[in-house]
């Protein structure tokens, strides 16, 4: 099994602030994340002025403020970008961000970028795919609010614009913050998979860490999932994001369990071979045995260790003829 790509996503809980977006990029190195992802948009290219807030939103930010407002102060311009790249390169992790329109995409086309991150709402924006499937690099989709029939729309014009598929991984994500583990549907993540025949991952917006662990399991390639440094800090993603601890115990979680999938062939392990002959049992003396006798079920049993002669063996050792003493529990030689 490959290992999996663990994305620790930032998004906008820096709060705009260039200081608070190192601090993460230094907690989500220190968890073991493969990357660490942002997002990337211009407040008046992505939402109208008049455009309500989301509940969760609502919830967590100023009465009275808009979604355009909010949206503003959370902006990172070209320079910030340019800088958190840089201290991820000295970090050594990956720095990844989500475009939200067609000049966000220039812009992180032009900074090097070679994974593309498609969220969930664009994945019906038939201008915004297209830009990306002309960019043939990895792409990251994200599947939350669609069916199967929008998923495989979109990654026909992503192929169509230019994309390879094998350059695609779909992740299973339900838009709800945070999500109802009864919405969770893991197993749409197989479903995706066997239907559209692309490799695919989950992205997260649970509570807990239990549910991206269980989808590695279930064979994601990409775990994603939202974090902060403080879920006391105001903005609208804290409160549903791990705190730093929480999203390293995520990572050990998932190395943990990549590991334990194995190859699937079942075979003893190096680990457990020296155990078999102390777990397994023998044939041995039920009782004392004299020279000359017949092995009977009587006068024979199974027991602990496993250095004698097998009990797999048993129907071949009933009737033989001791050819010495045995006393009580001796292993049975033939």
């Amino acid at each position: 099994m490959k290992k999996v790509f663990i994305i620790a996503e930032a998004g906008v809980n820096h709060n705009g602030n260039i200081d608070t977006a190192k601090k993460m990029i230094d907690a989500a190195a220190a968890a073991g994340a493969d990357a660490v992802k942002f997002q990337t948009f211009k407040a008046e290219k992505l939402v109208c002025k008049n455009a309500p807030k989301a509940d969760y939103q609502k919830a967590a930010t100023p009465k009275g403020e808009s979604q355009f407002d909010m949206i503003k102060s959370l902006e990172l311009d070209v320079d910030a970008h340019r800088m958190l790249i840089d201290y991820c390169r000295k970090k050594k992790i990956v720095f990844l961000s989500t475009p939200f329109d067609l000049d966000s995409i220039e812009l992180l086309h032009s900074l090097g970028l070679k994974i593309l991150k498609i969220p969930s709402g664009e994945i019906t924006n038939l201008p915004y795919l297209r830009k990306i499937g002309s960019l043939k690099k990895k792409i990251i989709m994200s599947t939350g609010m669609a069916d199967l029939k929008e998923i495989k729309d979109a990654l026909a014009v992503l192929m169509k614009s230019g994309t390879r598929k094998e350059d695609i991984i779909v992740l299973q994500c339900n838009t709800e913050y945070p999500t109802p583990y009864e919405d969770v549907n893991l197993l749409a993540m197989l479903a995706i998979r066997d239907a559209l025949k692309v490799d695919v991952g989950y992205s997260d917006h649970t509570l807990g860490i239990e549910v991206p662990i269980a989808a590695v399991a279930l064979g994601a390639t990409v775990i994603e999932k939202h974090f902060t440094l403080d879920r006391n800090m105001k903005g609208p993603d804290h409160v549903t994001s791990l705190e730093p601890g929480e999203l390293k115990s995520m990572v050990n979680g998932i190395r943990h369990i990549e590991v334990a999938m194995g190859g699937g062939i079942k075979r003893p392990s190096a680990s457990e071979l020296k155990n078999r002959l102390i777990a397994r049992k023998s044939i041995v003396a039920a009782r004392d045995i004299e020279k000359m006798e017949r092995l009977t079920e009587e006068n024979i049993t199974v027991k602990r260790p496993g250095t004698g002669i097998s009990p797999t063996d048993w129907d071949k050792v009933i009737g033989k003829i001791a050819k010495k003493c045995f006393k009580k529990d001796e292993l049975i030689r033939l």
